[in-house]
């Protein structure tokens, strides 16, 4: 009960050096044993020492003792099983006698080594492939460095030559532009003249044509002619109406417009009123403390004046004058520099007048064309509406990204040929929701809300049985490259829903014709489902699905249009917000632009103002000048200490005098800013009133513009009814005057040709009107690039005199300025293409790889040596292998002879191969009684059979004898006298 472990022993005796076991030679006795441990392994151990199972079949094998094929141990009534064993099998035991069996097993050992060091080459040949394609790829990026590099130089010259080419151009424009402009203005005065005179040729066409009309009627009765006029004045009436319904409703449109922008200039007037309302209070109080002061100031200096009063009085006068005279001048600088200063930032605001409109008229009709876009989306959606999936969140915070979308939407179709037929092979796993996995699909079941039943495609649960690449390439082999493609390589998708896509798509060949279809279905080498073009379904089964499909392919292809629909919104939608925001940025400017020519033309009126009292204090000074000099004579005659008082009181007066200056051209020019301020708050305030009055009168103007529009509308209706009517009946009345018809419309078709001719001559006139304002403007223009191109390219100034002479790098007679420019923009968007693709790096990644590749090579010819080293041993080894079984069969095949006749005289057996066949390929049992060979072994007895197979055994045994041998029964089928003999044979042996 309490044993625990096992152990059996096997000891032989290893004296005979000569039939030793290959690396036990030195040991006299080999002992093997086999240990079992309860709940534990199994342990071998030769000679004490453990060992590996492997090691212990090797070591039996080499003696004959292999378990797996054992000839050395016949069991109970399996001793005539010999005889019954097929050549090969026959074979295997004369192998185990020569010892070549355990090479055959080294031998599979060697081959399975070759496997693996063929597949390790065929590893390295893929990655020398990627290799390959690296280099290959890093080549064509370092040429394309090196052409990138090479071609900044070419480009540098290039936008040399175009911008010199330039700026001549638009000099040569700017001067040339004025006579262009004579020269039209001429050509249009000639047209007018053209004009007038084909007017008058119609004139005389309509005195004509009525002088015939009158000969028809004066004819032909007055029906006609009462009918006529009855229409033409219908006509005439109804011409009238309309245009009046049209002229109201266009200015109806046109006074809203005016109204509104009335209104928004309206609110503008207000708010800049409250500034200047502020400024001027400022202002005023400003100029009260300086009053004060002035008052002060006016008080002293009467003071010293009553001292200084009679000598000096005109003196006095003098320097006042003077100094008015001086600050008179610097106000009339002052107030130009105002001017000057409006002026330039006139001409530095970058605003046209123009601009802004033309952005306003592309802004309608870019959101014409958004408005189109989204009708079109909108009626696409509603056709779409039933693949349209609409869920509530089954949580809070619940992540859509998890729920992918419709397969249909999901899918984008490469090829628009197959669209019918894709969405045949798709069926309705086309409406199939994408989700990301099994728990996302049974929250929208459970939670979702869903309006319709739908089937849920779990990404990480969905198995997809696509199409293997063994039948791609059968079916490429039946029915050509390109005639036969699975579905799942005609739409695009993203990578993570490829599972899904293989599930829907990856089972299905799209084929171009029929016959593609039915031989891809039906042969045995591919037998998938398959769809042609028009939608026609072949199954392996046989089968076959077709006829019309009205409407086929149309939810993929309004799916496509839809796409494409929605891509043309964006473009146009992100167009119109570029377009509202530079207007944004103009109305700044316009509303600047206003402000600023109103303060020029303010300015220039106070410079006019500031130059005409400059005139009267410079004449108010010249005479000044004259009476001082005549009394600085008398002065000099008074005594000397007159003449000191007279200097302290001078001294004491000019330093007032000057205080009081001072003070008084501030009071003056806070006055000067008051008196402006109050000028615009009044110009502000008057052109609100008139724009409130404006806006009033366009209110009612719009309401009685309204109601004549809906009256005249009514009149017109009445008119075009009367019309209609009257010239029915004249229809009919003038069915009788075909021939004088024929005359008149002769004449008339001459005054249309005249019409046409005018309508071109005006439409031409007005053409040179246009290029007249276009070539001023493009003279604006050139000044304005000239002086750019100077700004952006400082060169320009010290290589203008080279442009255009010869031998020089900007000779345009040589060299076409146009292919120059073609050039210039070919290379540079060469260039910047280039720029972007080249790497930088190209050089050292180019060098890497290629050490790379070089090791993959050293590697491979390793391998490959060492593989034909094997070949080449496995090949002597089989030569020697051959060699050794031909020994062993003559020398088996002679024993096996002499102990059957020994066992059964009168008798002979051999081993020879099947007929045609070598002795490699089995070997077969033959039996003769005297001379005659017996053809099949079931003739014989089952003594007879059973000597015939131990005679086998035993010259087996005898070529190369085993430690051990076990027969058991083996005599069971022979009499006493045959078991007696082989007892004596085995004890000669």
């Amino acid at each position: 009960a309490g044993i625990t472990k096992a152990t059996v022993s096997v000891v032989f005796d290893n004296s005979d050096r000569g039939r030793s076991p290959l690396g036990y030679e030195d040991c006299p006795e080999i002992t093997v044993t086999r240990q079992i441990v309860v709940g534990g392994r199994n342990k071998y151990l030769i000679n004490g020492h453990l060992a590996q199972p492997s090691r212990v079949q090797n070591l039996f094998h080499s003696v004959q003792l292999n378990v797996n094929n054992p000839h050395f141990l016949i069991m109970q009534g399996r001793i005539t099983k010999v005889l019954n064993m097929k050549p090969p099998e026959i074979l295997s035991m004369l192998e185990e006698a020569a010892g070549t069996r355990m090479y055959e097993t080294k031998k599979e050992a060697a081959m399975k080594t070759l496997e693996k060091k063929q597949s390790k080459v065929d590893e390295i040949d893929k990655l020398l492939d990627q290799e390959i394609l690296a280099l290959d790829k890093l080549r064509k990026e370092r040429m394309q460095y090196m052409h990138w590099a090479n071609g900044n130089a070419k480009l540098d010259c290039l936008k040399r030559f175009c911008v010199a080419y330039e700026y001549i151009q638009a000099e040569k424009i700017r001067d040339n532009a004025i006579q262009v402009v004579d020269d039209i203005k001429t050509k249009i005065s000639e047209s007018a003249v053209t004009t007038e005179r084909m007017q008058i040729e119609i004139q005389e066409i309509e005195t004509k044509v009525s002088e015939l009309t009158a000969k028809k009627e004066a004819s032909m009765g007055g029906e006609v002619k009462c009918l006529s006029e009855k229409v033409d004045a219908l006509s005439r009436d109804l011409v009238r109406e309309t245009s009046v319904m049209k002229n109201q409703e266009e200015s109806l449109m046109t006074e809203k417009e005016n109204a509104g922008k009335i209104e928004r200039s309206i609110n503008e007037l207000k708010q800049s009123a409250k500034e200047r309302a502020s400024a001027v209070k400022k202002a005023e109080e400003g100029a009260a403390d300086l009053q004060k002061r002035v008052e002060e100031l006016s008080k002293t200096l009467e003071d010293l004046e009553k001292e200084y009063q009679g000598v000096v009085a005109k003196k006095k006068r003098l320097l006042s004058t003077r100094e008015e005279s001086c600050s008179v001048e610097k106000e009339l600088n002052l107030r130009t520099k105002d001017v000057e200063n409006v002026k330039k930032a006139l001409e530095s605001l970058s605003f046209e007048e123009g601009q802004l409109a033309a952005l306003q008229k592309d802004r309608e009709a870019e959101s014409e064309i958004v408005k189109k876009l989204k009708t079109e989306i909108q009626m696409l959606s509603s056709e779409l509406r039933k693949i349209d999936f609409q869920y509530r969140d089954p949580m809070k915070n619940f992540d859509r990204s998890k729920v992918k979308g419709v397969v249909a939407k999901l899918i984008k179709v490469k090829d628009d040929s197959a669209m019918t037929a894709l969405e045949v092979a798709a069926g309705g796993k086309l409406y199939n929701i994408v989700v990301d996995t099994e728990n996302t699909g049974k929250q929208l079941l459970q939670r979702g809300e869903l309006k319709r039943r739908v089937t849920i495609i779990p990404l990480n649960k969905i198995q997809s049985h696509s199409v293997p690449p063994r039948v791609q390439n059968a079916a490429v082999r039946l029915v050509g490259k390109g005639n036969a493609e699975v579905a799942l390589l005609l739409v695009g998708y993203d990578e993570e829903l490829k599972s899904a896509m293989e599930y829907v798509f990856g089972s299905t060949f799209v084929c171009k014709t029929t016959d593609a279809a039915r031989e891809v279905a039906f042969n045995r080498e591919t037998g998938t489902p398959s769809v042609t073009l028009e939608g026609d379904i072949f199954q392996p089964s046989g089968i076959l699905t077709g006829g019309s499909r009205k409407g086929g392919g149309d939810v993929l292809r309004q799916l496509h249009n839809l796409a494409e629909a929605e891509s043309k919104l964006c473009v146009h939608q992100k167009r119109l917000a570029e377009i509202e925001a530079k207007i944004n940025e103009l109305l700044p400017l316009q509303k600047k632009f206003k402000d600023l020519e109103k303060q020029l033309e303010l300015k220039s009126k106070e410079l006019g103002e500031a130059k005409s009292s400059v005139l009267e204090k410079q004449h108010l000074y010249e005479n000044c000048v004259t009476q001082v000099s005549m009394l600085e004579k008398s002065i000099h005659e008074h005594t000397d200490n007159r003449e000191g008082r007279l200097k302290d009181l001078e001294k004491k007066i000019k330093a007032v005098k000057g205080q009081m200056q001072s003070a008084s051209k501030d009071l003056k020019g806070h006055g000067n800013e008051r008196e402006k301020l109050i000028m615009e708050l009044e110009a502000v305030q008057q052109e609100q009133a008139s724009l409130e009055n404006q806006l009033a009168s366009l209110k009612n103007q719009i309401i009685n513009l309204t109601s004549e529009v809906d009256t005249i509308k009514n009149k017109v209706s009445s008119l075009t009814k009367d019309h209609d009517r009257a010239q029915t009946e004249l229809n009919v009345a003038r069915s009788k005057l075909q021939e004088c018809d024929a005359q008149i419309s002769c004449i008339l078709k001459e005054q249309q040709k005249l019409k046409h001719k005018i309508t071109e001559t005006t439409i031409e006139r007005k053409k040179m009107e246009n290029e007249v304002k276009r070539m001023e403007m493009e003279q604006k223009d050139c000044s304005y690039k000239v002086d750019k191109l100077i700004e952006r390219n400082a060169w320009i100034s010290s290589q203008k005199q080279l442009f255009g002479r010869g031998g020089t790098d900007y000779d345009f007679a040589s060299r076409d300025p146009r292919k120059a420019k073609d050039e210039f923009e070919k290379l540079q968007a060469e260039q910047s293409g280039l720029e972007k693709r080249v790497n930088k790096k190209v050089m050292a990644m180019f060098e890497k790889a290629e050490d790379e590749y070089n090791e993959l090579i050293s590697k491979k010819n390793i391998i490959e040596n060492d593989k034909s080293k094997i070949t080449t041993v496995i090949e002597e080894l089989d030569e020697k292998k051959r060699e050794t079984l031909k020994v062993t069969w003559v020398k088996v095949n002679s024993d096996f002879g002499s102990i059957f006749f020994t066992l059964l005289p009168g008798t002979m057996a051999k081993l020879e191969p099947p007929e045609g066949r070598s002795f490699l390929d089995g070997l077969e049992v033959r039996v003769a009684f005297g001379a005659v060979w017996k053809q099949s072994l079931s003739e014989l007895s089952g003594g007879q059979r059973s000597l015939l197979a131990l005679s086998l055994i035993l010259a087996l045994l005898l070529f190369k004898p085993a430690p051990l041998y076990i027969l058991d029964e083996v005599d069971a089928a022979l009499d006493l006298s045959h078991t007696q003999n082989i007892g004596r044979m085995i004890k000669a042996q």
